[in-house]
């Protein structure tokens, strides 16, 4: 079963306990800077494993020193739900280990 969207008013109540992600063109997004390329590589590995293991997946893209996300849930119209909250929890979860920003 899909999961619903959230209405924008919990969205953005729900992006204070996740400081650095935004709400922007109907999806959570957020930018991660690291020391090099090595380690902004290895982040994003580290980020693939975890939405295989969640069956939910963002738009990654990796720069020299970058990674970014941006994640929707396409199974409820391209709108925001829990499950792209529970990403993005995950994801600031392993930040730390890599150095990111």
């Amino acid at each position: 079963m899909p999961a619903g969207p959230l209405p924008h008013e919990e969205i953005e109540d729900r992006l204070r306990e996740l400081p650095g992600w935004a709400f922007e063109a109907d999806r959570l997004t957020r930018t991660y800077r690291l020391a090099g390329h090595f380690a902004a590589a290895a982040m994003v590995v580290h980020i693939a494993r975890v939405q295989e293991e969640m069956n939910h997946h963002s738009d990654l893209t990796l720069g020299y020193d970058s990674v970014s996300l941006s994640v929707h849930t396409h199974d409820a119209g391209g709108a925001v739900t829990e499950r792209d909250f529970a990403l993005a929890a995950h994801v600031e979860a392993l930040a730390d280990a890599h150095g990111a920003s």
